[in-house]
């Protein structure tokens, strides 16, 4: 099976992204931060207040557009393939590389005195339980999981659904993905009180609803590459627009602020950022099927290891571009993302040549596309 190309590209983006906004995250991390955002924020200037904004909102499709790409591979699952099969296939590509990073994570910070031994244990204590102190962005691997879970409950239903009943689905969604905003000026809705989570959108909400979307649009959409990109532009236009300035009125130099409060725009299922993945993925879904690149489709196989280490990388040169060269955050934050990237790319690269480097690093040694 031949590779999607634009599937390449969006993985590669996406990856690039998420580096972007954790470089962004170490220039309004309150007292309490790491190498990301902590529980509170502290933005030093107006600069750093423009530039994360920018950066850091722009970025924020990065989590969906990763659950969009698996969705349009993986849904709905093959009729032949049996639930056991598919978990088998699903899990062993995420959980080994997964857990081996989790160690690493657990243990390896203790060498350059970023954690204590305490730490390091009460990490490997929870290491079948969540991600450890120094790996936060691991938290999509498990929602991820969630997905992978669901896909043969839902695949049945997609195989058969009419495109007005996915339409549906995709409004409710749409519908729960307000509720931030809602809860925010409103307050509790819709069942919602200390002791029930479980609101009326609860079982249309989530990650899940991007699933049902990358589906929508592989399997009913029929609108031609100029459709496609005049409304992706639109969208991902309006909706980056609205992510951004949703930190920005709210970010005030100088003042502790906090974070889920700061960033409630920032959410990956907010109105906003839905607007702005779907908006981006279909402008992608243009991209012809010519004449891939071979670093492209190489970045491509490498992102998943590329992805748990960089952490690692990310302190080094924060330390070096926001630490000793102290650049403003215009230009740091580009810098420190560009360099964790190719860091990443090159390190994965050599380790992929490693007996095991498939099981260790996610690395895909099949020329199709797969997640």
């Amino acid at each position: 099976m031949k590779r999607i190309q634009f599937l390449d590209v969006v993985r590669v983006f996406a990856c690039f992204l998420v580096m972007l906004v954790h470089a962004s995250e170490n220039f309004y991390g309150g007292p309490d931060a790491t190498d990301m955002a902590g529980p509170t924020s502290l933005l030093q200037s107006e600069s750093d207040r423009l530039w994360v904004s920018i950066y850091d909102g722009f970025s924020r499709m990065s989590v969906p557009l990763f659950i969009i790409v698996s969705a349009f591979l993986l849904v709905p699952m093959k009729k032949e393939q049996t639930m056991a099969g598919f978990y088998r296939k699903r899990f062993m590509r995420v959980v080994p590389p997964m857990l081996f990073f989790i160690i690493l994570y657990s243990v390896l910070p203790m060498l350059w005195g970023q954690i204590g031994p305490e730490t390091a244990k009460a990490d490997l204590s929870r290491i079948l339980l969540n991600f450890p102190t120094l790996a936060g962005h691991m938290w999509f691997l498990y929602p991820l999981l969630g997905i992978y879970l669901f896909i043969p409950v839902i695949s049945q239903w997609l195989r058969n659904a009419k495109p007005r009943e996915e339409l549906f689905f995709i409004g409710v969604f749409l519908l729960s993905t307000c509720m931030p905003y809602i809860t925010r000026w409103c307050g509790e809705i819709w069942g919602q009180c200390f002791w029930n989570e479980y609101h009326m959108l609860w079982y249309f909400s989530g990650y899940l609803g991007y699933l049902v979307i990358a589906h929508y649009i592989r399997v009913h959409l029929t609108w031609n590459n100029a459709r496609k990109m005049t409304v992706g532009a639109i969208m991902m236009v309006i909706g980056a627009i609205w992510t951004i300035l949703s930190f920005y009125i709210q970010a005030t130099p100088g003042e502790l602020l906090v974070t889920p409060e700061l960033e409630i725009g920032w959410s990956f299922c907010t109105i906003n950022v839905v607007i702005l993945t779907t908006g981006a993925f279909l402008m992608f879904s243009c991209i012809g099927n010519n004449n891939e690149p071979k670093l492209l489709a190489d970045c491509s196989r490498m992102s998943y290891g590329m992805y748990l280490m960089h952490i690692f990388w990310l302190g080094l040169w924060v330390g070096i571009f926001k630490g000793s060269l102290q650049l403003p955050s215009v230009s740091a934050i580009p810098a420190i993302a560009v360099t964790t990237f190719i860091s990443c790319y090159i390190c994965t690269k050599i380790l992929s040549y490693l007996p095991g480097s498939q099981l260790l690093l996610g690395v895909e040694k099949n020329p199709q596309n797969k997640n």
